[in-house]
């Protein structure tokens, strides 16, 4: 049996190995590097379906009908696009429920108008944030979950969710 290496040991030796370095992408020629899509920057080297990815409230099955029905390759890279092209994706994107199946949008049958919506960025953040401020003033069950800060979706509450110190047992002292 080899005794353990001691902590100096291993300091010297993670000293030793190099860092890892970031990949630096490659600048392409006609490529942007970054393209504004729905209210969102996007990496412009990436595929047309992945770089749909990084904006909020776009599914993988939204990322790939969305160029299809725009008629673009989702396999080109995005910074490669025309501004045209863009703009189709853009307008795709503001018209889903036109297009697409209302199982594959977001916001179905909405509270205030009854329709069928899609909500992408920073809309969506903000009609997340005003359906949490309706039940917490109407005051129902997820409402005033909402409002101890507990969870809303019937998790168990025993061991997790604590808050401040955890429960346990204390011993008397011995001799008193």
């Amino acid at each position: 049996m080899g005794s353990k290496p001691s902590k100096k040991k291993k300091a010297e030796k993670q000293a030793q190995q190099p860092i890892k370095k970031q990949k630096k992408k490659k600048i392409i020629e006609g490529v942007r590097g970054i393209v504004r899509i729905a209210e969102k920057d996007v990496d412009g080297y990436k595929k047309v379906r992945h770089a749909l990815l990084q904006i909020k409230g776009i599914s993988h099955s939204l990322a790939n009908a969305i160029p299809i029905i725009a008629k673009i390759d989702p396999n080109v890279m995005i910074g490669s696009l025309s501004e045209e092209d863009v703009a189709k994706l853009e307008k795709v994107i503001k018209e889903l429920p036109q297009h697409v199946p209302s199982f594959m949008l977001n916001r179905r049958k909405d509270m205030l108008t009854g329709e069928d919506k899609h909500v992408v960025s920073s809309e969506l953040l903000l009609t997340k944030k005003d359906d949490i401020d309706l039940m917490r003033k109407i005051q129902c069950y997820k409402g005033v979950r909402h409002q101890l800060g507990l969870p809303v979706r019937g998790q168990r509450t025993r061991s997790s969710f604590r808050k401040g110190a955890g429960v346990g047992v204390i011993r008397k002292k011995k001799g008193k």
